[in-house]
């Protein structure tokens, strides 16, 4: 499960993947509104809460804070990713960290990646023919960046112990 933090817009994303290929399971906007600020926390971590429960996912990949120009920003968008973090981990979930810009290059192949460039190369990527909303393609990618290290790490680990017995 692959979450991009928001204080209006949480975007969330499931991949299946077996390292090789991965499957869209799930993507949705989590729309908070603009309402009081721990009334759009509590949304985020109620609505991560019942779709951990609905999709049962094994880890989860939340987005890091990038330093925005408002600290205020910041500060928001870090709650909200906490809310989120807490979400996970009240579920007993492993949770993964990738850096904004990580997760635009392992999708696009460059960090600097505009939002449309990440939308399109998600919905070619898992085969999506119908439009992605911006917070949810983010999420998506998330969860594709975290399969795919995981996947590589994983090949490198055999091949290292495979060196080893040599």
């Amino acid at each position: 499960m692959g979450i991009d933090p928001g204080s209006r817009t949480t975007g969330l994303g499931i991949v299946d993947s077996d390292g090789r290929t991965n499957k869209v399971v799930h993507f949705q906007p989590i729309k908070c509104g603009s309402g009081d600020f721990p009334d759009r926390l509590k949304i985020i971590f109620n609505d991560i809460t019942s779709l951990i429960h609905k999709y049962r996912p094994d880890e989860v990949v939340v987005e890091t804070v990038f330093m925005a120009k408002n600290a205020g920003s910041a500060l928001k968008l870090g709650q909200a990713r906490g809310a989120a973090i807490c979400a996970a981990v009240a579920m007993d979930l492993p949770v993964y960290e990738y850096a904004p810009k990580a997760i635009k290059q392992s999708v696009v192949g460059k960090g600097a990646a505009a939002k449309t460039q990440v939308q399109y190369m998600v919905g070619l990527l898992l085969n999506i023919e119908k439009s992605i909303q911006e917070d949810a393609a983010d999420a998506l990618a998330a969860a594709i960046c975290h399969a795919n290290s995981r996947w590589t790490l994983s090949a490198i680990n055999q091949v290292s112990s495979n060196y080893r017995k040599t």
